[in-house]
């Protein structure tokens, strides 16, 4: 029986990385403004459903760029119609309308896609891989792989870049980076582009080993949103972790216990986690100034 752990656990690790992609997205908003976005399952659903709809024209490896740049511009409308006014006003009313346009969203991609579940062609041939003791398929290892690429790709932009040393300068202090010169309105906005971006991008990598449709997003964003505070909101690294954590113990459970109480073990987890570190396993004890 435990034979067969090296392929549960190939399985665990994939889906634990859209886990940790979406929570990398709630992280990258979160530490520049303090908000999120909750209608992050829309723009990884609308993500998945624009490339199944460009597959067939650019192909698959070809749609991933238009996919992520839609997801930008509907980051960047995200941020400007329903953060930046509640952000300018002090209030917390970027929690209803995120929600809000996300029900938007959610409702126009059910009139142009339709309610039903509809299958995404995978670009990859569905034959099993055997890597050691493990039957791997194809789309496991580039879900990894992509997940992983892109991450390490915005970590390099906020070590390497200008720009992203104004990301990290705001998310350190938002005050001070503003008195340096820094547009702090303009890194808001771009983080919940990047945010929305990344989220179509794991719609477009999750979609051929599952169904498109306008609602998949919805589970796949509560468990990264679950991954994010594991790890903590403030730490890209714990993003990573928190979705690896929650993903392995799912797929374990699932095989060697049941599907039925593979949601269970991830969140007791989380809940034992969170007693002893509130801030999550990487993030930063908050500190109030006095």
């Amino acid at each position: 029986m435990f034979e067969l752990l090296p392929q549960v656990l190939v399985s665990g690790v994939s889906l634990g990385m859209i886990y940790g992609l979406v929570a990398f997205g709630y992280q990258l908003t979160y530490v520049t403004s303090k908000t999120v976005n909750f209608g992050q399952a829309e723009a990884l659903a609308v993500g998945a459903l624009v490339g199944l709809s460009l597959q067939p024209i650019l192909g698959y490896w070809m749609a991933i760029p238009v996919v992520m740049m839609f997801g930008a511009l509907y980051g960047a409308a995200v941020e400007r119609i329903a953060v930046r006014p509640a952000l300018r006003a002090g209030t917390e009313g970027w929690i209803l309308s995120t929600i809000a346009l996300g029900i938007i969203m959610k409702n126009v991609a059910e009139n142009i896609w339709g309610k039903e579940d509809l299958p995404f062609p995978s670009p990859l041939p569905p034959v099993p891989l055997s890597i050691a003791s493990a039957y791997v398929m194809p789309m496991e290892i580039l879900i990894v792989a992509g997940a992983l690429v892109l991450m390490l790709a915005i970590e390099a932009l906020n070590r390497l870049t200008l720009i992203g040393k104004a990301f990290v300068a705001t998310a350190d202090d938002r005050d001070a980076a503003s008195l340096m010169g820094i547009s702090t309105r303009a890194v808001i906005a771009g983080s919940f582009a990047v945010s929305c971006s990344s989220a179509a991008y794991a719609g477009i990598l999750i979609a051929p080993v599952t169904l498109t449709g306008a609602s998949m997003g919805l589970v796949l964003v509560l468990k990264g949103f679950a991954a994010a505070i594991l790890g903590g909101l403030t730490s890209g690294v714990g993003a990573l972790v928190g979705g690896l954590v929650i993903g392995v113990a799912e797929a374990v459970t699932a095989f060697y216990v049941s599907t039925g109480y593979k949601e269970i073990p991830g969140l007791v987890i989380l809940l034992i986690a969170l007693a002893f570190r509130p801030e999550g396993l990487f993030g930063k004890p908050l500190s109030k100034k006095v």
